[in-house]
């Protein structure tokens, strides 16, 4: 522990070593306390720091965690009452710190990108997914909705000798069974009234690289059977042609069915189970891996402050409370977007309770009546359109969807757009 007398002390002995927290009075000799808190965070963005004042208001308060103060504590205080802050904002910084560690250690262990997770089942899912990524095995991941189960099959992608080549993925439950033929296939001119011209399909797109199949639970039997001479042969044939196309791709696909108890109901071919489950991973949900809560809202804040420029650091211990307390039946993809609405609403360097909207509740709302999963669904579709004046396309972009996607997801959850929005302009 160090100390210093005036403001230019403060700073030579801030910048010369490396300090777990700063304890700074606002009031101080030759330097403003808050001139000496900018400073601070000038040179050091991560540093945590503790305002001390005698002369608190709410707008000083306010102030000062604009300027990256973690906290302030007003003259006189108790010693538990410090104690007590000091203690909340080192748990913060360690949070902080192991957050960073575990990210180099999954980059140098694994390099699985956009993997977060320390939980024993996260930590399976990993060392499975590390052993199989360089063969050209075929996979296939269970998962509840919005688990990340597309995020995993592109790691496992980018550790594969196929890494150069393409990744395409497919939700071949979004696409309707007329459809997903040709888009699997491809199509010859002339195939159908609208084919006007040739077009290849997904798998051909992906030859050298990987084909992610989303909720192949979800094919038609007749679909089935096509996918699995796929598997066997290598070899399929455009709609509107009777020559074989061969490639050379590996297969990935996922599910959020049971497709052992599909394949007992003859919903699903046993024959094209056992082609695709040679290699199966099962992600948790995030409710059964809470102690993963805290670190995947710390990275997906660290990604939606750099997008938008906002300096928040982190969240109240209260923040973190009612993150682990609450269900997510959305899963990841849920506390994303909860992490990314607040970090563009909060108005302080941490994420406070009253800033997570959680159940599609605002700030003011009830935490105890628990959303479905379309409402979770429409309740980001709206806000990414109101984000984006309505402008289709563009709210398409963000959502990783085509516009004809969007529109239609919009009619499913019975989204009216405005006239402008319509035609995708502003």
């Amino acid at each position: 522990m160090e100390t210093a007398a005036d403001g230019a002390t403060a700073l030579r002995r801030a910048s010369s070593g490396e300090f777990d927290l700063v304890l700074l009075d606002v009031r101080i000799p030759e330097k403003d306390g808050m001139e000496v808190l900018r400073e601070i965070r000038r040179e050091d963005p991560g540093a945590v720091v503790m305002i001390v004042t005698g002369y608190a208001t709410l707008e000083m308060a306010v102030e000062a965690m604009r300027q990256g103060a973690f906290d302030y504590i007003s003259k006189p205080f108790k010693k538990d009452e410090l104690l007590l802050k000091v203690r909340r904002a080192l748990e913060h910084e360690q949070l902080r710190e192991e957050n960073r560690k575990l990210h180099e250690e999954l980059r140098a262990r694994f390099k699985f990108e956009g993997i977060v997770g320390s939980s024993p089942k996260m930590q399976e899912v990993m060392r499975v997914a590390a052993a199989v990524a360089p063969t050209d095995a075929t996979v296939l991941i269970y998962g509840e909705t919005g688990t990340g189960k597309e995020i995993l099959a592109r790691s496992i992608h980018d550790q594969s000798r196929r890494a150069e080549g393409p990744f395409v993925a497919i939700n071949c439950g979004a696409i309707p069974e007329t459809l997903l033929e040709t888009e699997l296939f491809g199509h010859e001119k002339g195939a159908f009234t609208s084919a006007v011209g040739s077009r290849i399909g997904k798998f051909e797109a992906a030859d050298g690289g990987t084909i992610f199949l989303d909720e192949v639970g979800d094919m038609s039997p007749a679909m089935q059977v096509k996918l699995l001479r796929v598997l066997q042969e290598r070899t399929f044939e455009r709609v509107g042609s009777n020559k074989p196309v061969r490639v050379d791709v590996r297969v990935i696909a996922a599910t959020n069915k049971d497709l052992r108890q599909m394949v007992r109901d003859g919903r699903f071919r046993e024959d094209l189970f056992y082609r695709l489950s040679v290699v199966p991973i099962e992600l948790p949900p995030l409710r059964e891996r809470q102690e993963d809560i805290p670190l995947l809202a710390q990275h997906f804040l660290e990604k939606y402050r750099a997008k938008y420029g906002k300096p928040v650091t982190g969240f109240t211990p209260q923040a973190v409370r009612k993150m682990r307390r609450y269900p997510w039946p959305g899963n990841v993809r849920e506390l994303e977007f909860a992490v990314e609405r607040a970090v563009i609403l909060c108005r302080t360097p941490e994420i406070w309770a009253e800033d997570l909207w959680l159940g599609g509740a605002g700030p003011e709302g009830t935490e105890d009546r628990l959303p479905t999963l379309a409402e979770v669904e429409r309740q980001h579709m709206v806000h990414v359109l109101q984000r984006t004046e309505w402008n289709l396309e563009e709210a398409a972009r963000i959502l990783g969807l085509s516009p004809a996607q969007l529109r239609r997801r919009l009619d499913q959850h019975g989204v009216q757009l405005p006239t402008a929005g319509r035609s995708g302009g502003r």
